[in-house]
């Protein structure tokens, strides 16, 4: 009886244990008032869709959409913020912020990350101060560099570039730098940094005795208010294209206003925005769907001379491109030999390969971490005396392999100019990273395809990447160019 009690005790004890710790897990998320509606701001977790999300915020998942209307189109993303209804009411009239407490601040640049451009034709956009903004939204930050003072108008500035009265090109930059952390930056400002720095170069390159760039940055950070904020003022009405964004619901903001002003938006980053309703988006990714149709075509190419074989890796979240590939191989009419997981761990995945022919292997990821363990028992099979070549991801070029590869890509370019870097080194002191893909080179590709765009040019040539811009329907504009490499 009393060992009964002790046991009973003991699991009681636990019990609480455990709700303590699920307590002390929950997170705080910031809260905002949406239409009248109180709402958390909720990042996305790894691994939790909609149903979760529902059920651990105690909502309905029509509620969810209701406030994301995004979601009906392509489902939750990692690490988009959703608005989630807090069911609670809302606090009417609340105490006022003293107006003096809004302020529009200038983003400190590291004195080391950009140095000053010496091309007086290139004009980022002073700081302008703006009273105007509602008071429960974020201030819009500028990044200046340090050729322009700041007691100087920019209008002024301008009157002394441009005494003859040259046409203006007004662009606007939109990127998360970061510029609010108190901490250190991320890895991800440091991209968005070289991104711009690169977009600069851009437009060095394109001045002309007949042309001023005018170049406004400003500093996004991950909420849909500062964009919300910005189109809701003046501050966008003489720009002529906006560059940047990459977060879903900041695209869902500017696209809007995009449409209604005319003013082309082009992606970096994004891959799977709905163009059919954004007549103004100009999507620079390709998707899943251009990237598996390049694949099929290059497959067919091959004659009979290619057998393919699909590796089922099981992972939890199953890359969407491969479930695209498949479907696309049976439209094509690819056939394809599926290999078990376990015989090719276990040494004996011979069955399913043909000696006469080169095996294309499939797997099911684009992790490169869920493939690392099968290589070398696909080495071993290659030193049996079986042809293979791996679909592998762009991202994992600078992996070692040890397979003959082929991979779809947007970027082309192998090789950067001598005269590029040289341009870097001439103006920025700081040394560009170097990642796959470059992110001053995208920038600087995509910078110049959008002044491209407004002069009616639909094709460009960039360090990096070919572009050639094709409408979806009637919609926006997607980047047709993906190149099938082999390697």
């Amino acid at each position: 009886m009393i060992g009964k009690s002790l046991k009973f005790g003991v699991l009681a004890l636990c019990s609480l244990l455990f709700i303590q710790a699920k307590a002390q897990d929950l997170k705080p998320y910031p809260l905002d008032t949406i239409n009248g509606e109180e709402v958390y701001r909720y990042r996305v977790e790894r691994s939790i869709g909609l149903y979760r999300i529902g059920v651990n915020f105690d909502v309905k998942q029509s509620d969810i959409i209701r406030l994301n209307p995004q979601l009906r189109e392509r489902g939750v993303h990692f690490d988009e913020v959703l608005l989630i209804p807090t069911g609670r009411p809302v606090v009417k009239n609340p105490k006022p912020v003293p107006q003096e407490e809004i302020k529009a601040d200038t983003v400190a640049v590291v004195q080391d990350s950009v140095a000053s451009i010496v091309a007086d034709t290139i004009v980022p956009a002073d700081t302008l101060p703006i009273d105007t903004l509602p008071i429960d939204t974020f201030s819009i930050d500028s990044i200046a560099l340090d050729t322009i003072p700041a007691a100087v108008p920019m209008e002024q500035r301008l009157a002394e570039l441009n005494p003859d009265g040259k046409p203006v090109i007004e662009l606007a930059l939109l990127l998360p730098f970061e510029s609010q952390q108190q901490t250190k930056r991320s890895g991800n400002a440091a991209r968005m940094l070289e991104f711009y720095q690169g977009a600069l170069l851009a437009l060095h390159d394109l001045q002309n005795d007949s042309l001023i760039y005018r170049l406004r940055v400003y500093d996004t950070e991950r909420d849909e208010r500062r964009v919300r904020a910005l189109c809701d003022t003046t501050e966008l009405d003489s720009v002529q294209a906006v560059l940047g964004l990459v977060y879903p619901v900041q695209i869902e903001v500017m696209s809007e206003w995009c449409a209604v002003h005319q003013v082309p938006l082009l992606l970096p980053f994004s891959d799977d925005i709905v163009l059919n309703s954004r007549p103004a988006v100009l999507q620079f990714n390709s998707t899943d769907l251009q990237e598996a149709d390049s694949l099929c075509n290059w497959i067919i190419a091959q004659g009979d001379s290619m057998q393919c074989v699909t590796i089922d890796v099981k992972e939890s979240d199953l890359a969407s491109s491969m479930r695209v590939l498949r479907k696309q191989m049976k439209t094509y009419k690819i056939n394809s030999t599926s290999l078990v997981l376990r015989d090719l761990l276990n040494d004996s995945a011979a069955y399913a390969l043909d000696t006469a022919k080169e095996n294309l292997i499939i797997l099911h990821s684009d992790r490169f971490q869920h493939v690392r363990m099968l290589l070398p028992h696909l080495n071993k099979l290659q030193e049996q005396g079986y042809r293979l070549r791996l679909i592998s991801q762009y991202s994992w070029q600078k992996e070692q392999i040890g397979l003959p590869q082929i991979y779809t890509s947007v970027f082309t370019a192998d090789t950067i100019p001598a005269d590029y870097d040289a341009l870097w080194q001439k103006h920025y002191v700081n040394e560009h990273v170097s990642e796959t893909p470059r992110y001053d080179l995208l920038g600087y590709d995509l910078m110049k395809a959008l002044v491209g765009w407004l002069q009616g040019e639909r094709e460009s040539i960039g360090l990096q990447s070919a572009i050639r811009w094709e409408q979806v329907g009637e919609g926006g504009w997607q980047n047709a160019v993906v190149k099938v490499i082999e390697k």
